[in-house]
């Protein structure tokens, strides 16, 4: 049978293989495996740290990347947030803001994901559109 620290690094190791990981985060990971490996050996009840709901998975630096941008709350990535927030969290775009402090200048959509919206409206013509039905809108409204 594996000692209490191999078991600790496979699962530690199993965890950053999935998870991009610095080194503090791996050591601080290890040490809270180890220790909570060691209590359950030794027969101690384990009681999970209550987290603060508004403590980040990941930073605010880390989260709003070029080809994805990563959920604050889980951790895990997508082109944009708006529909994970409303079907995984229950919340919207302005409360996830709120809580984490996110100014509304920041889109809640990786920089690669609206640069290729922005492209295919520009190819398909729809500035133009908009333009000429602002135009007609202005017309009509002093008729």
């Amino acid at each position: 049978m594996a000692n209490i620290m191999e078991m600790a690094a496979d699962i530690v190791a199993a965890h950053a293989s999935t998870t991009p990981m610095s080194k503090e985060e791996l050591i601080t990971e290890l040490n809270e495996v180890h220790s909570t490996l060691s209590a359950l050996e030794k027969g101690e009840v384990v009681e999970k740290d209550e987290i603060a709901e508004d403590t980040p998975a990941i930073s605010r630096k880390k989260a709003f990347g070029k080809d994805k941008i990563y959920c604050m709350i889980c951790g895990k990535g997508f082109k944009t947030l708006s529909r994970h927030l409303k079907t995984a969290h229950e919340m919207t775009a302005a409360e996830y803001r709120k809580q984490f402090d996110i100014p509304r200048s920041q889109s809640l959509a990786s920089k690669n994901y609206s640069e290729s919206r922005r492209k295919m409206a520009v190819d398909r013509g729809l500035a133009d559109n908009l333009a000429k039905a602002r135009a007609e809108r202005a017309a009509r409204a002093k008729k």
